[in-house]
């Protein structure tokens, strides 16, 4: 696929959804993945506060280190490879809480879990906060056991509607510059994309563009995930949620954007099972894992389940007429399921 500018992404928007299905899927093969993952939020205290969070609290609670260990091992012992382990800006952690949670983790797995923790926004407020760089804390994080980078944080990278949405955070050049220096330090990431707010289709082009401009540069993006804006208990509550058609039609455009990307994920905590499974024939070609366990998007209203079984999620895949792989956090694929 050729290096779209935005304007081409932006009016890849405005064509039809069928049509823009066929050629996202073309881009993918027959297989469709999945991990066996788990999802540990060690904190919901956040000095950010952003109107578009349901998550924060001030008076909220934050896991002891021995708390996510255990929750990791838990995991582990029941077959997950893959942790994912995000939070919130917290003034009270400190780059020893995380280099004992991961140092303890990666013993106690004999280094057999990939963990996956901190999102961009994250490593750039705590590297503030301890006042490092951002290549020296995650060198340090690094050496304790950090594998990779969530896509988190990322939200709209079109500053014009960051700078309303998450005034607070790090700009939409600081989560760049993170993950261009995690990158080079040999720590691989995803990408995400918050959508279906107040962005219109132009700040959702130069998001993909801003990322693919990157990807080219590092080669240190595995997947993309198009995140699903649910406004319950948020300052934009009286939004309407985005259609099913709007979901598969980014979902297809992000795939054609980012072609130089792995994977794009149908994430189905954001969007339920019935459409990820849709969104299957419409440019992705990965339905993340089983989660066991999530509370960022449940606590802005997702009904979904908490976790989904491997079995769940080889049936997913198979009813949509894919072949469903169990992959690793890299893309790496380790068993086909016929």
């Amino acid at each position: 696929m050729k290096n779209l500018k935005v304007k081409e992404i932006e009016e890849l928007f405005y064509r039809d959804l069928h049509e823009l299905g066929k050629v996202a899927d073309g881009i993918n093969g027959r297989i469709a993945t999945f991990s066996v993952n788990k999802h540990i939020n060690y904190s919901n205290v956040c000095v950010s506060r952003c109107p578009i969070c349901a998550y924060y609290r001030s008076d909220g609670f934050l896991l002891r280190p021995e708390e996510v260990v255990e929750e990791a091992l838990r995991a582990y012992r029941l077959g997950a490879r893959e942790l994912h382990i995000v939070g919130s800006h917290n003034p009270d952690v400190d780059i020893e809480y995380f280099e004992r949670i991961f140092r303890e983790i990666k013993e106690n797995t004999g280094g057999n879990v990939v963990i996956k923790a901190l999102t961009a926004t994250e490593v750039s407020y705590y590297a503030r906060k301890e006042k490092m760089s951002v290549r020296e804390y995650i060198s340090r994080l690094k050496d304790a056991g950090l594998d990779m980078l969530p896509g988190g944080g990322a939200e709209i990278l079109a500053e014009r509607v960051r700078k309303k949405i998450a005034p607070d955070k790090a700009n939409s050049k600081e989560w760049l510059r993170v993950m261009e220096i995690a990158h080079n330090a040999g720590v691989k990431s995803n990408a995400t994309m918050l959508f279906g707010h107040i962005e219109n289709y132009r700040d959702r082009a130069i998001h993909l563009y801003r990322l693919r401009r990157l990807q080219e540069k590092t080669g240190g993006f595995v997947s993309f995930i198009p995140l699903v804006f649910h406004p319950a208990n948020t300052s934009f509550d009286s939004l309407h949620k985005v259609s099913p058609q709007e979901i598969l039609k980014t979902i297809a455009v992000s795939r054609i954007a980012l072609s130089n990307f792995k994977g794009v994920k149908a994430y189905w905590v954001m969007i339920g099972e019935k459409l990820a499974q849709i969104a299957l024939n419409y440019g992705a070609n990965d339905v993340d894992g089983t989660v066991m366990g999530e509370r960022i998007a449940h606590s802005a209203g997702a009904k979904t389940p908490l976790e989904l079984a491997k079995e769940k999620l080889v049936d997913m895949i198979r009813d949509a007429g894919k072949i469903p792989a169990e992959r690793d956090a890299f893309f790496n694929v380790l068993e086909v399921y016929s």
